[in-house]
């Protein structure tokens, strides 16, 4: 059963959430997908830049959505304003090297709701995650 708000309920009842990572890295998409461990937490694709990363999320409807700022295309910010336009509902972590205010301010503004500074262990993004699938 799913609603078009949010995450979809499993056979016994708990909420299953869907994950886009986006970042222009490839190493670094590998590292957040082998890095979170959550059950319910199921990757449904990666982008290397906003452009592809607004195509995938047409395509997949993901719950969570790690996003970089800096990539060519279509940078971080002006995707997280688009994603949020297409589904209010989505939590966006933001993981990112740029670790001004400023910058994380702007993204949530535009609707992320958390930030992850470049580098992080999995420990930090395990518990940033796990935050962002409390909210939903």
């Amino acid at each position: 059963m799913r609603n078009s708000n949010g995450p979809a309920m499993n056979g016994d009842g708990k909420r299953s959430f869907k994950l886009m990572i986006v970042d222009d890295s490839n190493i670094m998409r590998r590292r957040i997908e082998r890095s979170q461990h959550f059950e319910d937490l199921q990757l449904v694709g990666t982008a290397g830049n906003g452009l592809e990363a607004l195509e995938l999320f047409k395509k997949t409807d993901p719950d969570v959505v790690t996003m970089d700022l800096t990539m060519p295309r279509m940078d971080g910010i002006e995707c997280i304003g688009q994603l949020v336009a297409l589904k209010p509902a989505v939590r966006i972590l933001v993981i990112s090297a740029l670790a001004d205010k400023a910058t994380a301010v702007e993204a949530m503004e535009r609707g992320a709701n958390g930030f992850l500074n470049k580098p992080f262990t999995d420990r930090q993004l395990n518990e940033a995650i796990a935050d962002l699938m409390s909210q939903a």
